[in-house]
This record gives C-alpha cells, structure tokens and sequence, in this order.
C-alpha cells in the first residue's frame, strides 16, 4: 500500500549539494531497509468516525515490491477475507460467497475495507521510488527530532493520483515520521504522521501510523504493527489466487 510504506522512508546519505541524486538515492535504500527481500507481519487497523469506531485484525506477507498477500483475521463477519497483490493487480477472496474477484481499474480509488486508504494505495506501494523524482528541500526540527524535508514530484508519464508528496525524514534512526499528500492544485489533501518507535527484527520503525483527510475533521484511520518480521521464506508461488483461500 503506497501511503502504509511511505511512512517507513529512511535517510541514509547526508552529502547536500547534489540534492536531487542524493534523494532518489535516500528513497531507495530506505525502501529497501522498510522491505528486506521479504516480510510477514500483524496489523491491527482501527476506523475513526465521528459517530462509530471499528477495528480490523490482519496477517500480511510481502516479497519485495511486486508481491504481497493480507488476510483479515476479525471481526468474525470479516474473517478469512484475503487480498492478493501481483505486480499491478488486486485480487479480493471474498468467503461469502466462494469467489476470487480481480478488481476493475474503475474500482482503485473506492476505500479499501472502509478506511482512509483506497484500492490503487495497494497496487502502486512501490511508486515513491519508482514514480517520483526526488528532492531535498531543507532541514527542519519536528516534534523535537531534526529532520531532512523531501518533495516528491510525479514524473510525466506515471499513473499518480497525487500532485506531490513531502516527507519530514528523522536524522538519528532515519524514520519517516510524517507524510503530507497534496493534490494536482497543490491543495493539501491528507497528512500521514508516525510514532512509537520499536525494534522490528533488529530495525527501529515506526509502530503507529495514522492518516487523516484535511476535509473530513474527526476521521482518520489508525494502523498498528503488532508484529514485523524480516526475510522470511515467502516464496513467489505463495502469492497465487489459489491460496487466498487457504490462508489461515
């Protein structure tokens, strides 16, 4: 998911005057330090609005950027729901009524299970790198941390639904610990922030995430990493149609 990986950027070059190389660069290897070549984690996601709150339980397993897997674990109603990701197609194995559904483009900007994030934030979670040219825009202090402030720009020929991105970078682990999106107006549209470092299979991260619409006050959508661990063995034939459905 685009936005969910964002929030992992890392830092990890601080030589300034070639500031667009040095971004791109930064982007990479942080990337790459978020993913390993592949990884499986507990996800709780809970659901703020203004009348109700509702939480969503799940297990996900990834390899590298092209592959990824998410099984609902709870609510009961919800239970044994999978979503499969390869390279740019979302699969839904919906257990009610015993079907695997390839989602339509026309359905990439719905909400994804009725939260802040849509179907295209899982497909394209690999754009920051891939899609953007980078730049490093300033030094800044954030909440007490220094930070490296990073614009992302959408290339000319990438499929993007943002205008640009910034990202507010943390010097001493290199953690990103907020993310604004902005639309092709470059109106403000949602802003990402990330807290409660912990140590993930030796990897100082990010535990929360939250995202808020600028338009919507009192909604947002709150993602907590139970669990997170690295280079595992997920093969490339575990990510099939076929298992969605016996996922447990």
């Amino acid at each position: 998911m685009k936005r969910i990986v964002t929030i992992f950027l890392l830092l990890s070059c601080l030589y300034l005057p070639a500031f667009s190389q040095d971004a791109t660069e930064i982007m990479r290897r942080s990337d790459a330090h978020l993913r390993g070549e592949s990884t499986t984690a507990e996800i709780t996601m809970t659901i703020v609005r203004h009348s109700w709150t509702r939480s969503v339980s799940m297990k996900s397993w990834s390899r590298g950027t092209d592959f990824s897997m998410i099984l609902i674990t709870n609510p009961a109603r919800d239970k044994g729901t999978a979503f499969l990701k390869r390279q740019n197609e979302i699969w839904n194995w919906v257990p009610s009524i015993g079907r695997s559904v390839k989602m339509p483009p026309s359905m990439m900007m719905q909400s994804w299970m009725g939260s802040d994030f849509t179907n295209d934030d899982l497909v394209r979670e690999s754009s920051a790198v891939n899609d953007y040219d980078h730049s490093l825009v300033r030094s800044e202090t954030l909440n007490g941390a220094d930070v490296f402030v990073i614009d992302m720009t959408p290339k000319q020929d990438a499929a993007v639904v943002w205008g640009r991105v910034r990202t507010f970078i943390t010097k001493n682990h290199y953690n990103q610990m907020r993310t604004e999106f902005y639309d092709e107006f470059d109106e403000l549209v949602s802003v990402m922030t990330a807290s409660d470092l912990k140590t993930f299979d030796g990897r100082v991260l990010p535990s929360r995430m939250e995202i808020t619409p600028v338009d919507k006050p009192g909604q947002s959508t709150i993602l907590v990493y139970e669990s997170l661990k690295y280079n595992v063995n997920n093969p490339e034939s575990f990510f099939s149609v076929q298992n969605m459905r016996r996922l447990k």
